[in-house]
């Protein structure tokens, strides 16, 4: 148990500061892109923090697995460099059994990783892709004070003046069917919910214009939709409705392989975190960190490259070539050493 103990407390000096440094590189490539928006969307500190926490889930899953497998390799390596993993193998602890201490975290890490690629990640994905078509409606409804020939929707507008979302002296005119229609307005509001604008006209007159009479309406409110453009997003019900409907339809097979497998990334590279870990210190030199950040970028392009070209197949293609492969190193580096 103080084994077990120890060797975990090794491993998480390690992990922390490498997921750590990781997830703030990338973090600040991802704020990069957010503050981009802002060329062409006004947005303020709060939406910009809310864009943030929409991506922090793809942050996670591409810096967590990287970060799990090269600390694991490190920390062996590091224990072999100052032969403590020669002393726990002299005991009769073989490699296998120390693969045993981190078999349940890494089951646990690639459980939460399919958590969150296939989980999270499409739900924030579609809330992030709402959230900018509602400010980019919201960029394109921008009418401004005096100034004739602006249009919402149908509608010609015009206004007085404007603060903010609260406008004055509104006046709308549309004509349509041989009939023309002029609404006017002491006040307006614009309402932005979940991507659907609209205005709401307070304390006002409608007037409803053809060849033979005129109609007039007086209201105290008068609620306008935009039909400016339509959100052809649909609905998130949930992720798995999300995946049965994209893998029925064929349209991101490929990417539910590769979320499917970069989660299984660590569980199926522990022969790898042996064979480059464990090493002798008086004949060999530490070359963990080059082994595994090599075996990370062939990974990384086995799994584009299959899943690409066979889609849901290489689920069972990849982890079968990379498992024999590595079990495979295994066995000529450590195996008939230790």
């Amino acid at each position: 148990m103080k084994l077990k103990h120890y060797l975990l407390n090794q491993f998480a000096h390690t992990f922390f500061p490498i997921f750590l440094g990781l997830y703030f590189i990338t973090s600040i490539i991802f704020l990069v892109k957010i503050a981009a928006l802002t060329s062409v969307i006004t947005m303020n500190v709060l939406e910009l923090l809310r864009l943030y926490l929409y991506v922090i889930p793809t942050i996670v899953f591409y810096t967590l697995p990287i970060s799990f497998f090269v600390s694991l390799v490190i920390t062996l390596g590091k224990l072999s460099s100052e032969y403590e993993l020669i002393v726990i193998t002299s005991f009769g602890l073989n490699p296998l059994r120390i693969l045993k201490i981190f078999l349940p975290v890494t089951v646990a890490l690639t459980l939460s990783l399919l958590f969150i690629s296939v989980g999270l990640i499409p739900k924030a994905k579609f809330l992030n892709e709402r959230f900018l078509e509602q400010k980019q409606k919201e960029a394109n409804f921008n009418i401004k004070a005096s100034e004739f020939g602006q249009k919402f929707g149908k509608w010609l507008i015009y206004i007085d003046s404007k603060s903010d979302k609260t406008y004055e002296e509104v006046k709308l005119f549309k004509t349509e069917n041989n009939k023309d229609q002029f609404i006017i307005s002491e006040n307006a509001k614009l309402v932005n919910d979940q991507g659907k604008l609209s205005f709401k006209l307070f304390e006002g007159k409608s007037f409803l214009i053809d060849n033979e009479e005129l109609n007039q309406i007086d209201y105290k409110r008068l609620d306008i939709n935009d039909s400016v453009s339509k959100n052809n997003q649909g609905f998130f019900l949930d992720s798995y409705d999300f995946w049965i409907k994209e893998l029925s339809a064929n349209g991101k097979r490929d990417k539910f392989s590769f979320y499917i497998l970069t989660s299984f990334f660590p569980l199926m590279s522990l022969f790898l975190v042996v064979a480059f870990g464990y090493y002798n210190p008086r004949y060999d030199k530490n070359k963990a960190v080059s082994y595994a950040m090599v075996s990370v970028v062939a990974f990384y392009i086995l799994l584009e490259v299959l899943t690409d070209k066979f889609l849901l197949n290489s689920l069972f293609i990849l982890p079968t070539i990379w498992i024999i492969s590595t079990y495979f190193i295994y066995v000529k580096t450590i195996k008939q050493q230790y």
